[in-house]
């Protein structure tokens, strides 16, 4: 699949996004920005997840064979 390494990149950016808070939990003076940061990475990762979406698929509805 063409756009597998965009989805593994998806994957690892929700990663960040989870280590990001487990470190907001630990260093209460940053908690506000490293939870802001968290939910920058985890929306970048759900706009690259919906680019995939939409270009698998063709006008028509069928999956494309890119």
């Amino acid at each position: 699949m063409p756009y597998q390494p965009i989805l593994d990149e998806v994957e690892h950016l929700n990663g960040v996004g989870v280590r990001l808070e487990l470190l907001a939990e630990k260093h209460p003076s940053a908690t506000t920005e490293l939870l802001t940061i968290a939910g920058n990475v985890r929306g970048v990762a759900t706009l690259l997840a919906l680019l995939v979406r939409t270009k698998l698929h063709t006008k028509d509805g069928h999956l494309s064979s890119d």
